[in-house]
């Protein structure tokens, strides 16, 4: 998959900020959610995961704000608490995905590390859940608004690299 033009994201961890950049210029930064429990790379470990990375499909193109995708999948169902207080367990993916695929093998591509079999996204989450600190189960959570004016900006193919200080 080619690299489109000098447009790419970069994501930090300690910043909990994600940045769209073009030709090295920052074009507008959002507040993120990375994980709970830090950076780590391995399968099941409900890390965020380093390094360089690429969008490897866009997910959920006019679906309105809070639409709940199962399985990369629209159910048809809009999030409120109400919903919410019917299925705790869930964790929350509204809006779009941006899922990613590592660049790096043996760090973040292929094996027992691979971000794209890992089902990494940066994806919507419900109004209700902090941004600023971490608190995903590995993904990068942003607010519904601001992960579809990403998505309407962003091509499949982007750079997006996910670093300790950015």
């Amino acid at each position: 998959m080619a690299e489109t033009g000098a447009a790419r994201i970069l994501i930090g961890l300690s910043s909990q900020s994600l940045a769209l950049m073009e030709q090295g210029v920052e074009q507008k930064r959002y507040p993120v959610s990375t994980a709970r429990l830090g950076a780590g790379e391995q399968r099941d470990s409900e890390r965020t995961p380093r390094g360089r990375h690429l969008i490897r499909a866009k997910i959920g193109a006019g679906l309105p704000p809070g639409a709940v995708l199962v399985g990369r999948r629209p159910t048809g169902e809009i999030w409120t608490p109400k919903l919410a207080e019917r299925f705790p367990e869930r964790d929350w993916i509204l809006s779009r995905i941006l899922w990613l695929s590592g660049r790096e093998v043996g760090r973040n591509r292929l094996g027992q590390v691979d971000s794209m079999r890992r089902y990494i996204y940066i994806h919507g989450t419900p109004e209700c859940e902090p941004m600023g600190e971490p608190a995903s189960h590995g993904c990068i959570r942003m607010r519904n608004g601001d992960v579809i004016e990403l998505f309407e900006r962003v091509q499949v193919g982007i750079p997006v690299d996910i670093e300790e200080a950015a």
